[in-house]
């Protein structure tokens, strides 16, 4: 059915993350899959890649060591979105073609990071907790709560993420501000305020939400003294890469109750941790909502990873070119083995 020629083997990093119909669709057509769990030492990981045909990945860091025996690697899918992990220049070098899959949950995650401001904007954690010990609360000063209509929401990033973030926002009557420098004045879309610097942004938001990817430019893009921009009373979101925030600054801001609160679906080092975690000591604070980096996890996300996941992989083992729909400059800096489409497809 997907006419290619048996046997072919297959490494799938990140097991954790399930995808029993990729690994069943693709033993079905002959491929021996290898499924390696979180943590697998870079050794390991490189002596199966080897031999292999192809690479799915999600969360495993590729470096240049795992690729360079790679001599029969078709391909590096991608079984996401960001590319941080892997070592684009090693993959180019080698003629390894390299493919994400940029659109399967772009509405999901902005529902996620929707549904994580709205709870901290109703005290939902605290309020659930008190339920849950008590039984019952009563109206107090300490679960009084916030509107969202005529707030400001600040979105660092304006990609398709950060757009479904906005427009949901409009639907509450909130004011919607963004800083995206790479997003040209004529492609900002209505209804939201362009912010040519990212301080202004933090001064004027009572909340913000971060939705760009992890590069060098955008590493520690929230330190300090980007959080010291921020109201006392504002909020902060992050459903894109934990490394985006200086999380010590962002611990030091919580605790000395610099900024109000924060709603995290990403960490620096995954997986988060009750003891033993540099953000340990955010369990025990009732302004933080802590999330498994699970914003994409949804029955209809999944259905579109998969299919997607799908499809690049059989176009690698068909010797096809690997369909790049993102818009990464890093993705579309490759020029072997990948075609180029926009967003539409």
């Amino acid at each position: 059915m997907h006419d290619v020629p048996p046997p072919f083997k297959v490494v799938r990093t990140d097991r954790e993350l399930e995808l029993r119909r990729v690994d069943r669709v693709l033993q079905e057509a002959g491929g021996r899959l290898v499924l390696l769990p979180d943590g697998t030492p870079e050794a390991v990981l490189a002596h199966e890649v080897a031999d292999a045909d192809l690479l799915l990945m999600c969360y495993a860091r590729i470096g240049a060591p795992v690729l360079a025996q790679a001599a029969r690697l078709k391909a590096i899918v991608k079984y996401g979105v960001g590319i941080d992990a892997i070592d684009l220049d090693a993959a180019r070098a080698r003629g390894i073609p390299v493919v994400n899959v940029p659109a399967y949950a772009e509405e999901t995650v902005a529902e996620g990071a929707f549904a994580l401001l709205m709870a901290l904007f109703k005290r939902f954690k605290p309020l659930q907790q008190a339920m849950q010990r008590d039984g019952w609360a009563w109206p107090e000063p300490r679960w009084l709560a916030h509107d969202l209509s005529g707030k400001t929401l600040g979105l660092v990033g304006l990609g398709r993420i950060g757009r479904n973030m906005a427009r949901m926002a409009a639907a509450f009557r909130m004011r919607v501000l963004a800083f995206d420098p790479h997003l040209q004045p004529q492609a900002w879309p209505a209804g939201v305020e362009r912010c040519a610097e990212l301080d202004e942004l933090l001064a004027r938001s009572d909340a913000v939400s971060i939705h760009c990817v992890l590069d060098t430019q955008t590493r520690h893009l929230l330190g300090a003294a980007q959080l010291a921009r921020m109201k006392p009373e504002a909020l902060l979101v992050n459903v894109a890469r934990g490394e985006i925030v200086d999380e010590a600054a962002l611990l030091r801001a919580l605790t000395e109750g610099r900024i109000a609160g924060a709603a995290l679906d990403v960490y620096g080092r995954e997986p988060l941790s009750r003891q033993g975690h540099p953000l340990s000591a955010l369990y025990g604070m009732d302004n933080v909502l802590l999330w498994p980096h699970l914003s994409f996890y949804t029955h209809e996300a999944m259905q579109r990873l998969e299919d997607e996941t799908l499809a690049r992989c059989f176009e690698a083992l068909r010797g096809e070119p690997l369909t790049v729909a993102s818009r990464d400059p890093r993705l579309r800096a490759q020029t072997r083995g990948v075609r180029f489409v926009d967003e539409a497809g």
